[in-house]
C-alpha cells in the first residue's frame, strides 16, 4: 500500500494553503488540483507548492468542476504508483484531526473505499442537510441496499485503480453529482464502503461553489442515468442484497 492525498482546489486558494501545511507532516504526497483557478489563487497555490516539497500541483487551464478534478487526481496518483488516495475537500469544512485515522482504517481495509459520515454542528445550512437526505434516499434506491449512509462527503479513501475503472466512463458527472456517483458505482463493482464520522463546519466566511439550480440540474440526471443503470443490473443487484444480508461479503 502507497497511500497519499488528493485536493480538488477551486477559490480555495488560502484555506488549501493551511490544510497543506497540515497533510505535509504526515511524510505523504499531496496532490493539489488547480482547477483553473482566477490568477491570484493560482500563485498562492504555486506558492504553496514551492514551499511544501510533499505538494504536488496538477494544473487544469479551464474549471472542469470537483468530479473533473478529481478524476485528473486519481490519474497523477496511478503515475505516481499511490495504491490510495484520500480526497479531502479544500474548503476546510472537514476535522482534519480524523485524518491519520482514517488512513489507519484504510490500511485495515485496502479493498474498500472508507467514507466521512458527517457529524453537522449549527453552522450547517439546513438546505444542504435536507438535500444530503434526498441523495442519501435515491442512493439506497440504486444500489437496493441502505449501505450507503451518506453519499455527499467529500471526506474519503479511495483505492486508485478501483475508482480509475469507473472514472473511465465518458458519462461521468464532473461536478456536484461526482461524489454520490463514484460511491453508487464502486458499490455496483463490489466495493463497498465504510462509514467512520467526521465532524463538518460551514464558517461565515465560507466560499460555497455549489450552484443550486446548476448542481441540482447535474444531480438529478446524474441520479436519473443510475436509476437506469439500475434497472440494467437489476438480477445481480438483487442476487447482491440477499448475499449481503446472509453475510457472504464482510461488511
Amino acid at each position: 500500500m502507497k497511500q497519499g492525498f488528493l485536493v480538488p482546489v477551486y477559490r480555495h486558494g488560502a484555506a488549501a494553503g493551511l490544510l497543506a501545511e497540515k497533510l505535509a507532516a504526515f511524510g505523504l504526497p499531496v496532490i493539489f488540483v488547480d482547477d483553473g483557478n482566477d490568477p491570484r489563487t493560482k500563485a498562492l497555490l504555486e506558492e504553496v507548492a514551492g514551499k511544501i516539497p510533499e505538494v504536488i500541483l496538477v494544473r487544469l487551464k479551464k474549471n472542469t468542476g470537483k468530479g473533473g478534478a478529481v478524476i485528473k487526481g486519481f490519474e497523477k496518483a496511478s503515475e505516481l504508483g499511490l495504491t490510495h488516495v484520500f480526497q479531502i475537500d479544500a474548503d476546510g469544512q472537514h476535522d482534519a484531526g480524523r485524518v491519520a485515522f482514517f488512513l489507519d482504517g484504510s490500511a485495515k481495509n485496502p479493498d474498500k473505499v472508507i467514507c466521512g459520515l458527517p457529524e453537522y454542528d449549527d453552522t450547517s445550512p439546513r438546505s444542504r442537510v435536507v438535500g444530503r437526505k434526498i441523495s442519501n434516499f435515491w442512493a439506497g434506491v440504486v444500489t437496493l441496499s441502505d449501505e450507503l449512509a451518506d453519499v455527499l462527503c467529500g471526506f474519503r479513501v479511495y483505492p486508485v485503480e478501483a475508482a480509475l475503472r469507473i472514472t473511465r466512463n465518458p458519462f461521468m458527472d464532473k461536478r456536484m453529482g461526482f461524489d454520490a456517483e463514484i460511491i453508487v458505482r464502486l458499490y455496483w463493482n463490489r466495493v463497498f464502503p465504510v462509514f467512520y464520522p467526521v465532524k463538518v463546519s460551514y464558517p461565515d466566511d465560507g466560499i460555497s461553489n455549489f450552484r443550486v439550480v446548476r448542481d441540482n440540474l447535474h444531480i438529478s440526471w446524474m441520479f436519473t442515468r443510475l436509476c437506469i443503470g439500475m434497472f440494467l443490473r437489476l438480477p445481480q443487484l438483487l442476487g447482491l442484497r440477499i448475499r449481503r444480508k446472509k453475510g457472504k461479503y464482510e461488511k
